[in-house]
């Protein structure tokens, strides 16, 4: 009986008779939710947004500080040396003194709107810190969904240079006995070797791909659960674009760091336009030391001695002119109040867009993935029919070849679809700004832990459904390549 290239036989050779990696024992197999907590811990990105945080939040007790009491104090050592007209009198005088001061500010309203500049600038500042923290479950994903990605495409690789080698083999066979030409064996040659170097392409993905993650969590991986073929793919709930879009205006982090912006510029602009305003600052301040020292005694006189001094008042400072820069500054900061409008109104603009466009993807990658999976089993009966059809000469090397491509094309395809499916997911989670680690903890029950992908980058059954879709019979008719009147049946192989 002929061989026949199915799918199955590829897989089974790309798994157990072209081996170009070791399985990892179950043991060290990382899943996501191990991923995520390593790139909290390590993940040097977000360091620097929580340093940058603490940081930036110290500009609240700064500002308060201008509205708090402010004391001071100081001492100083004077000596003296006094000469007068007639050489024969001088005047020598040395002392201490020390003074505190205390100044209270009463009347400052620029500090005060600095202040609540300060307060909604630390609120941005956080809320784009949880924005950073969010962007990391979703990078975590990004990150371990495209080793599986390249994981599968590399099986895919593996199984279909094992199918164009069984078919090279056999076209060099069909040659040696006189039912080929050469042009077979050169088409044959051609596709394998392309076959090949693909393989070798998709072998540097999967390096790559560790490499990015290794990268991201500061962690050596030797390898990760992979995912089963039984996550549920279903539409986003609700499936409803405006209910999304209207809980991504309302939370959607970013933009609520920019609301926080807009606020701080508002105050700012009360701060620029308050420094035209008087302040008026209470003042207490003692002061003890030599009577000369502190300016009581005539320096001609021989009188010297200890003072103390107490002074309480108001001081009040009106500012008339300052060469323009606080009009400079008021007009600054109404720009800088218009471009934070304008921002905001962007963001917001781009937040709509992507969360419509992300809820279409995600319905989108539902249907993706269901036809993507029969364009498998299509392509798989494709392929076996065409060649059946190449044995009684009906079809070429070509059309095998040709039915080939389109198989592993469709598996690549299917598996792309289930990982979009994953990350649109949790994306439209975090335009959303509902995205939170337990979206990572829900994909868990569905990771594979002795996944392995030269035999799971493919639903199980397809074999199954490839044979019966090929063995259908609408209506009762023939199919074009169904075997002619008198011939050998054991020409032909079994389904």
């Amino acid at each position: 009986m002929l061989r026949k290239l199915s799918l199955a036989l590829a897989v089974s050779c790309a798994s157990n008779g072209l081996v170009w990696a070791v399985e990892a024992p179950l043991s060290n197999k990382t899943d996501l939710v191990s991923v995520y907590q390593e790139a909290v811990n390590n993940n040097s990105d977000l360091a620097a947004a929580q340093s940058g945080y603490a940081a930036q939040k110290e500009i609240v007790p700064q500002a308060r500080a201008g509205l708090l009491p402010n004391l001071s104090g100081g001492a100083n050592a004077l000596n003296t040396r006094t000469e007068f007209d007639d050489p024969s009198i001088t005047a020598k005088r040395s002392g201490m003194s020390w003074q505190a001061t205390l100044a209270q500010p009463v009347f400052h309203a620029e500090r005060w709107f600095q202040l609540q500049a300060a307060e909604a600038v630390n609120e941005q500042a956080a809320l784009q810190l949880s924005a950073t923290e969010q962007n990391v479950i979703l990078q975590s994903a990004e990150n371990y969904f495209s080793v599986l990605r390249a994981q599968d495409g590399l099986a895919a690789s593996k199984a279909e240079e094992a199918a164009f080698k069984r078919q090279l083999d056999q076209s060099n066979e069909r040659f040696d006995v006189g039912l080929s030409d050469k042009t077979d064996v050169l088409q044959s040659q051609a596709s394998y070797d392309t076959a090949r170097a693909n393989r070798i392409t998709s072998q540097r993905q999967v390096d790559d791909a560790f490499e990015a993650l290794i990268t991201f969590t500061n962690r050596q991986y030797i390898s990760i659960q992979g995912m089963s073929h039984t996550l549920p793919v279903v539409t986003p709930t609700p499936n409803d674009a405006k209910a999304w879009v209207d809980t991504a205006t309302q939370q959607n982090l970013n933009l609520l760091a920019t609301n926080y912006a807009v606020s701080a510029a508002e105050e700012t602009l009360r701060q620029r336009k308050a420094g035209h305003a008087p302040t008026v600052d209470a003042v207490a301040q003692y002061q003890k030391g030599d009577n000369d020292n502190l300016g009581f005694s005539n320096p001609a006189a021989n009188v010297h001695g200890d003072i103390a001094q107490t002074s309480i008042g108001l001081q009040l400072n009106i500012p008339i002119y300052s060469g323009g820069l606080t009009s400079s500054q008021v007009r600054q900061a109404y720009q800088q109040l218009n471009q934070t409008e304008q921002q905001r109104e962007s963001l917001r603009r781009q937040v709509v867009e992507n969360t419509r466009d992300l809820h279409r993807a995600v319905n989108t990658d539902v249907e993706q993935v269901k036809a993507r999976k029969q364009s498998i089993i299509s392509n798989q009966s494709a392929l076996e029919a065409t060649e059946i059809g190449y044995q009684v000469g009906t079809r070429n090397i070509v059309d095998v070849l040709d039915a080939q491509r389109s198989l592993y094309t469709s598996v690549r395809d299917y598996n792309n679809a289930r990982y979009d499916y994953i990350l649109d997911n949790l994306r439209l989670k975090q335009a959303a700004g509902t995205l939170n680690p337990s979206d990572l903890q829900a994909l868990l029950p569905y990771l594979k832990p002795d996944y392995n992908p030269d035999k799971d980058f493919l639903p199980p059954d397809l074999a199954k459904a490839a044979a019966a879709q090929l063995n259908s019979r609408p209506n009762n008719a023939k199919p074009d390549n169904a075997r002619p009147n008198g011939s050998n049946p054991d020409t032909y192989p079994d389904y």
